[in-house]
């Protein structure tokens, strides 16, 4: 088999926003509690923050962390998490059926993200609360000093605001599953007067809508074409969410999800270019998808906690997805659809960071290592930084549930000109056969392979675990080469690859 994509200087789809590589940390499980802050570990530093995990988070230079929810935050008082820590109260988490201690609130979410180098995407609640709640918090953390809230960030020890940008109006709002849920329009009119009220404080901030918590809502796009009539005027972003299943170890129609993915965002963005004209606006919303990963090995195992059958547990193990290498390929192919999709989705969020449905996993008072899925997460985040390439590609094809056509090359490209690089992310869907691939390099001089990083494994299967943590892990390509027709290399059966070039 044969397959053939052009790269050309001059046909880009947009330049990326680095946010295109951020994360999410919910207080969910043992995202925070033994995942980021565990005070009694080995690692931890002055703030009880796990210094292991620490570096695996730099590593990827993530840009930015949502935080702190999720379901988590439609019934979560901010207030509860500052202050001394022996005066904070415990409080039931009903979207997890958890107890929250509040250990770590804002002031410790802040610290360690100044830490590992990343910005705050913080949220407010829109389940039980509003637009008080919302713009209490917006001056706490914001405004320098002088009032009721931000002194009292100021007496809790942060003397200087942290002045953050990005604010979720709620989460997932569409779902009846949500504390607080309401229909299009009554959200979308509370969304529309807490933006107001936020762009009172600060007509600089950039805030994000709920949109569909996914495309099989039965209130999806309605509800995004309903809620943008109420906002549109008044906010940045429309929030996505999707999850990748395959219960039915049926690879072939897993692996083209990213099929229905990109038909979703292409509805949404659509829907957003309607609502525009109605409005005759001049401003541009745009996507942000601040919910994204695999998520169903854990499901079954997780429902009795839900379901309350053990009572109100603090940060159980829940959402603990073991992934394979099976899942490599999987983001890898999601990650690609957001760089060719990266005009309209400028945010988005790999659900969650630390063990839950998350790259990096850890053992209590153990290791800290990374999951499968770190990698292709990795290479994109550190790698994919610049302009995406319109990326042409001809490629053999099967059938699958979501697409009459799907390719079974994908191929995604960046351009960094102040780096004067050319990176390459492909992934080979076929399980059988080796697909020989060139990519016409078209405007592009002073060609050299700098790196080329390949992630194959015999067992789809195949996992990382505290005792072997790089049993999935890249490996150094090799016969990729640059000849008078560009870029030609051989892609293995079920394979991930990046290739980096200088130009």
């Amino acid at each position: 088999m044969k397959a053939y994509a052009i790269a050309n200087t001059d046909f880009v789809v947009s330049r990326i926003d680095d946010r295109l590589y951020g994360a999410f940390l919910e207080h969910l499980g043992r995202a925070i509690y033994e995942g980021i802050y565990e005070p009694d570990h080995p690692s931890a530093d002055a703030d009880g923050m796990r210094g292991d995990v620490a570096k695996l988070v730099r590593d990827l230079n993530c840009p930015v962390v949502r935080y702190p929810g999720g379901n988590f935050v439609s019934a979560y008082n901010w207030e509860d998490g500052v202050g001394p820590r022996e005066n904070r109260p415990v409080r039931l988490d009903l979207a997890w059926h958890t107890a929250e201690s509040n250990a770590v609130g804002i002031h410790e979410f802040a610290d360690w993200c100044a830490s590992v180098g990343t910005e705050m995407m913080l949220a407010v609640n829109l389940g039980s609360r509003g637009v008080d709640e919302a713009r209490n918090f917006l001056e706490y953390c914001n405004h320098p000093g002088g009032t009721y809230w931000s002194d009292l960030r100021i007496k809790n020890g942060r003397a200087e605001p942290w002045n953050v940008k990005m604010w979720c109006l709620g989460n997932e709002m569409d779902g009846p599953w949500q504390v607080g849920h309401k229909d299009a329009d009554e959200y979308g009119r509370l969304a529309a007067n807490t933006a107001r009220a936020m762009r009172m404080f600060d007509s600089s901030l950039e805030l994000i809508v709920c949109g569909s918590s996914h495309s099989d809502m039965p209130t999806f796009p309605d509800w995004e074409r309903i809620v943008l009539e109420h906002t549109y005027d008044h906010v940045d972003y429309v929030s996505l969410h999707m999850y990748f299943r395959n219960p039915e170890s049926d690879t072939a129609n897993y692996l083209a999800l990213s099929e229905k993915l990109d038909r979703y965002i292409e509805t949404v963005a659509s829907t957003i270019r309607q609502v525009k004209h109605k409005k005759r606006s001049k401003r541009d919303v745009r996507i942000c998808f601040d919910e994204w990963n695999v998520w169903y090995h854990s499901m079954q195992q997780d429902r009795a906690i839900r379901e309350g059958q053990h009572g109100w547990p603090h940060a159980p193990a829940l959402l603990e997805d073991i992934y394979n290498f099976e899942d490599v390929l999987m983001v890898g192919l999601v990650i690609n659809t957001f760089i060719r999709r990266s005009d309209v989705v400028r945010i988005a969020c790999i659900a969650q960071l630390v063990n839950v449905i998350a790259p990096i996993m850890t053992e209590k008072g153990g290791p800290a290592w990374a999951q499968t899925i770190y990698y292709p997460y990795y290479f994109a985040s550190v790698y994919g930084r610049g302009v995406a390439l319109q990326m042409p590609v001809r490629s053999p094809s099967y059938e699958s549930k979501h697409a009459a056509e799907t390719p079974y090359v994908d191929i995604a490209g960046v351009h960094d000109e102040d780096a004067g690089t050319l990176t390459f992310f492909i992934v080979n869907r076929n399980p059988d056969e080796t697909i020989d691939t060139t990519i016409d390099l078209q405007g592009f001089t002073g060609r050299e392979i700098t790196d080329h990083q390949v992630m194959t494994h015999p067992d789809l299967r195949a996992v990382n675990t505290a005792d072997k943590p790089t049993e999935v892990a890249p490996r150094k390509g090799a016969g990729a080469l640059i000849g008078a027709n560009g870029l030609s290399l051989s892609l293995p059966p079920y394979s991930y690859q990046m290739v980096r070039i200088a130009v």
